[in-house]
């Protein structure tokens, strides 16, 4: 527990820190502070928040940094978001993120998020249910059958079973006839829980063939998460990874692979509005630099992605907050009116 003298120098550490990007000295603390308090009262309560892992005292300098627990404590308990100064809808909305395809307005959301924070904007890709509107088998050689899945947008999707036996074209036919009449419009999800009871009245073979296509187009869906990253080269000019080449290769190796991107952003689906993950306190942000800004965004009242800001954990964070928080209900209001 911190007093209250302690929790005013934290703070004014930490936003001078943001603020300066250099160690803060006692001196420079107590005038940041406003705080009439002698140089040694200070360095006393530096070395308490030190020994509580909330500060660190970089070999070359006198002054101290904030740690991953310090900016934690920072964001946590100290962080006053001021609601005036927040952007409203119409001040980020240029060049503006319009109704529109979603693939559009995610790449504008990413650039708009990289290019308002300076740092690198991501966005994940609205989860599609994967519906069909008609499925067809076509038999192949040896024991293979070709799926062709189309969905209610035109989108057409083939992929091949290996089967136990060999299906003759009527079989494929009768199939795909029972599929179609029954089922079109529904998402693989539903119908996959329906086959479960409702194919008794089939033979067993072409029951399983059934189940095997729906677990493939239920599968395609699930596997289209796309994460949109922009502003990548805007690290090259941050001093904490522009100095070091390892750590600044592992950023955009994060970047490119996308996977544990992907993971981030899906943990932040579950949230309730804007979160905050600063690395080195927990495994969901990979390198301890790092510090992560997201909020899910919303289409017709039900969350179906997540976008947010990576950059350094010397970031200002009640700005981030702002722009993540705006651009999420941008890009839900954009989603929304797109039908």
């Amino acid at each position: 527990m911190l007093d209250d003298r302690a929790k005013l120098l934290l703070k004014a550490l930490v936003e001078r820190y943001i603020a300066d990007g250099q160690p803060v000295g006692s001196r420079t603390l107590a005038k940041a502070a406003g705080m009439e308090l002698s140089p040694a009262t200070i360095r006393n309560v530096m070395s308490d928040l030190e020994e509580l892992g909330l500060i660190a005292s970089p070999h070359t300098s006198a002054g101290r940094i904030p740690t991953a627990r310090g900016y934690r404590l920072f964001v946590d308990t100290m962080l006053t978001v001021r609601r005036e100064s927040l952007p409203t809808m119409s001040d980020m909305a240029t060049p503006g993120i319009e109704a529109g395809q979603p693939h559009r307005v995610i790449s504008n959301a990413a650039q708009m998020l990289s290019n308002l924070s300076q740092f690198v904007g991501v966005v994940m890709a609205p989860r599609r249910a994967s519906v069909f509107r008609h499925i067809e088998f076509l038999s192949l050689s040896e024991r293979r059958v070709l799926v062709i899945i189309v969905s209610p947008d035109g989108d057409v999707q083939n992929r091949i079973i290996h089967t136990q036996i060999n299906f003759t074209q009527p079989q494929l036919l009768e199939a795909a006839n029972f599929l179609n009449a029954h089922y079109s419009g529904l998402t693989m999800e539903a119908v996959r829980e329906r086959l479960r009871t409702e194919v008794d009245a089939l033979r067993g073979e072409i029951a399983d063939l059934m189940k095997a296509a729906v677990n493939i187009g239920a599968e395609e869906g699930e596997a289209r998460d796309e994460v949109v990253v922009s502003g990548e080269r805007n690290l090259l000019s941050v001093s904490e990874f522009s100095s070091d080449m390892g750590n600044l290769r592992r950023m955009f190796d994060l970047f490119e692979q996308k996977t544990q991107l992907i993971r981030l952003l899906d943990v932040s689906t579950q949230a309730d509005g804007v979160r905050i993950y600063i690395g080195g306190e927990s495994q969901v942000v990979p390198y301890e630099d790092l510090s992560v800004v997201t909020a899910p965004y919303e289409v017709d009242g039900h969350v179906v992605g997540t976008l947010g800001v990576i950059g350094p954990q010397r970031m200002s964070y009640e700005r981030m907050i702002q722009i993540v928080d705006v651009t999420a209900k941008l890009v839900g209001n954009a989603l929304s009116h797109h039908k």
